[in-house]
């Protein structure tokens, strides 16, 4: 892929994805509501979706209104395993879902950060700190690819649904671990592919940016992430996610090619000097 196609993924994606928190704050479906990427008027609709993902509905009802969009293809604070004191990194955060989950299970000695690159997002985050009155979240605007976060800066990152909506994993996975603390690890939710996906798939932009087009295959993740570093990779495909991920596409049998999975990974602990 040259810069010129990644910069057009990014930025239909970007444009999607602002189109899903402009539609959340109104009140209105965005337009796309058959994908992921697709929010619903009724937030009890966002919580049903959620809750199918693997969310309890204790988790639903302790963010602020407006957090839970329904977006995304699983539950990452299930395998991430935060501790009081952690700073978790949030790739991706949206409407800051996931991150206010987690600043329950760090407290106010730990920290969370997350990172988005589309600004209305943003706003929505802040906006929804702000009512919760959390002082230990801060959502920053930029790209995962890019991210503003200093090197060895966090202990965990999470992500639900967002890596595969990026044209350069790769360097996605450096910039992870350059950001993790030594014996830091990732917790991810997102969507692989079972096998190669057919070119019409790929080339479908609404398909992208509805987390179906842009899926790697588990052996290409693995590899990806083996050379950024990381070690203990281990990525558990979820074949139950195809009954909700057909929802996201109708009648074009994408579940045929592409399920949920949680992605564990760990960076390694410095060598000590004898």
């Amino acid at each position: 892929m040259n810069q010129k196609e990644a910069d057009e993924i990014r930025q239909n994606v970007r444009a999607s994805y602002a189109e899903v928190a402009e539609a959340s704050n109104a009140g209105d479906c965005c337009g796309v509501e058959s994908s992921c990427c697709g929010v619903a008027a009724d937030p009890e609709i966002n919580a049903v979706n959620s809750v199918r993902m693997g969310y309890s509905q204790d988790d639903v009802n302790s963010v602020p209104a407006g957090a839970d969009m329904g977006l995304g293809c699983g539950n990452p604070r299930a395998i991430a395993a935060m501790v009081a004191g952690e700073v978790v990194l949030d790739l991706g955060s949206g409407g800051g879902f996931d991150a206010f989950l987690a600043v329950a299970e760090v407290g106010t000695a730990g920290k969370v950060i997350g990172v988005d690159m589309t600004p209305t997002m943003i706003s929505k985050a802040r906006s929804n700190a702000d009512k919760a009155g959390h002082s230990n979240v801060e959502f920053r605007l930029g790209e995962i690819e890019y991210l503003p976060v200093a090197d060895a800066e966090v202990d965990v990152i999470i992500s639900n649904c967002v890596i595969n909506l990026s044209p350069e994993k790769p360097r996605v996975f450096t910039e992870a671990f350059r950001a993790l603390k030594p014996g830091g690890r990732l917790a991810i939710s997102d969507v692989v592919a079972s096998m190669e996906l057919p070119q019409e798939i790929r080339d479908d932009l609404q398909l992208y940016s509805g987390c179906m087009a842009g899926a790697s295959t588990i052996d290409a993740l693995q590899q990806m992430m083996s050379t950024a570093g990381f070690t203990d990779i281990n990525i558990i495909p979820k074949d139950e996610s195809k009954d909700f991920i057909k929802d996201w596409a109708p009648g074009r049998g994408v579940e045929d090619y592409v399920m949920s999975a949680y992605i564990e990974a760990s960076k390694p602990q410095k060598n000590s000097c004898c």
